[in-house]
């Protein structure tokens, strides 16, 4: 439990720094907006590049990753699905409900978690490649799509599947994790006066973003519709929401965020990865524990970076967080710690 606590407690000490902060009026009144787009178009790709450069993609493809990526496709879809069907959004706002349930924190937390937990934190690297090459892309993909088809935009098919095609040379995130996967590929080396700098920057990426989500929570009226104005020069959709029954229908949807992201998907992946793939006992709490972590501020950083509502998002990454430890808690109990 001291672990879980230790890996934990930089988390809620930047987003309380950064409530205080946004409370205060320290930093100003577009500091979330400057910050998020900060974290978005800088701090993040840098971070990104360094991180892929220097792995191989190859990684990711093993057993216990086919377990991880089972329990992520399904409580992904599954969020999908739900924010459609029962809340009634639409196509950008169901890819953020979809992050909200299935993208989880693992550099932030995954990483002392894992090494507090399991001794090491390789696994975690390969689950970070998963969502950085297969998953980010596809959120992205679709938040570009739906927040590309508002008015003065275009809908016809061939504007949105141009945009669909042009997204990675205009979107930070997946150009910086394209570069990096060619350095890795050639085989690279960048000079030391390059690395280090991305490193550096990439450095700025959590603790910013975790300021910005605190500067998020004050309730200011501003954070009941789009956070700042849409990155991609989309408006909202039909069917972003239903304003007759706004309070419950958000809090419905973070429950069913939450719900989905603690406990469907580690127990998909522990069904997926024992009695299917009857995985070691060391790898399957690698497994779970990391299906089990919360949801990455990244939703939010998304959400607001597009121009929509961040509330599910950023309650989701709020609530999500604290039940883990929960959840977290009883999989190492229940699967045993590693040795």
């Amino acid at each position: 439990m001291h672990a879980l606590l230790s890996a934990f407690a930089p988390i809620w000490i930047l987003t309380a720094i950064g409530c205080a902060a946004g409370r205060s009026g320290l930093l100003g009144v577009q500091a979330e907006a400057v910050l998020g787009r900060f974290v978005f178009h800088v701090a993040m790709p840098a971070a990104l590049f360094a991180m892929v450069s220097g792995a191989r993609p190859a990684d990711f493809a093993n057993s216990s990753m086919v377990a991880f990526a089972a329990g992520t496709t399904l409580v992904c879809g599954l969020g999908f699905v739900a924010a459609g069907r029962f809340f009634g959004r639409g196509t950008a706002d169901r890819a953020i409900g979809s992050m909200a349930a299935g993208y989880v924190n693992s550099a932030n937390l995954g990483i002392p978690v894992a090494i507090q937990v399991l001794g090491d934190a390789s696994f975690v690297a390969q689950i970070i490649l998963f969502q950085v090459l297969l998953v980010s892309p596809l959120i992205l993909t679709l938040l570009d799509a739906g927040t590309g088809q508002g008015p003065g935009t275009g809908t016809r098919k061939g504007v949105v599947f141009r945009r669909m095609l042009t997204m990675p040379v205009r979107n930070p995130v997946i150009m910086a994790s394209l570069l990096g996967v060619v350095v890795s590929a050639l085989g690279l080396r960048l000079p030391h006066a390059l690395a280090h700098s991305c490193d550096l920057l990439g450095a700025a990426a959590v603790p910013t973003a975790l300021i910005t989500l605190g500067l998020s929570l004050n309730g200011r009226p501003a954070t009941d519709g789009p956070a700042t104005e849409p990155a991609k020069g989309g408006a909202r959709e039909e069917g972003a929401g239903r304003a007759g029954h706004a309070p419950r229908t958000r809090r419905a949807e973070v429950v069913v965020a939450v719900a989905l992201k603690t406990l469907v998907q580690p127990l998909t992946a522990f069904v997926v990865g024992g009695p299917l793939l009857r995985l070691p006992d060391h790898q399957l709490l690698a497994v779970v524990l990391c299906s089990a972590l919360p949801t990455a501020q990244n939703a939010f950083i998304y959400a607001q970076q597009y121009g929509l509502d961040t509330r599910l998002a950023r309650n989701s990454v709020v609530a999500s967080t604290v039940v883990s430890m929960a959840t977290l808690s009883l999989a190492t109990w229940a699967l045993g710690s590693a040795p």
